[in-house]
């Protein structure tokens, strides 16, 4: 497979966060953990349903649109960053209707 360069992007990203922004400091687990207990918290006795796929879902529509901007729309190259085949990266496109970069 042939090795694909990819151009870095310029984010208002700050490796080393303020130490006083509690929330730039926790990890993408932890963020996810604490969203999950307050969705359960709200639920106020309602089942909750499809909880897998609704995280799945949640989590998975950033990172698309995030890698496809990283790459500025090139599935290839996205697809790569991702592990994915393009054939899956366009199902995935069209499956939750996201915007080409």
């Amino acid at each position: 497979m042939d090795t694909i360069e990819l151009e870095p992007v310029k984010t208002n990203y700050n490796p080393n966060p303020a130490m006083s922004d509690p929330i730039q400091n926790q990890t993408l687990r932890e963020c996810v953990h604490r969203a999950l207990q307050n969705y359960f918290a709200q639920l106020e006795g309602h089942p909750p349903a499809n909880v897998y796929e609704m995280v799945l879902a949640e989590i998975e529509v950033p990172l698309l649109q995030v890698v496809l901007k990283y790459t500025k729309g090139n599935q290839s190259k996205a697809a790569i960053l991702l592990g994915l085949s393009r054939g899956t990266l366009r199902k995935k496109i069209k499956l939750y209707n996201i915007d080409q970069y």
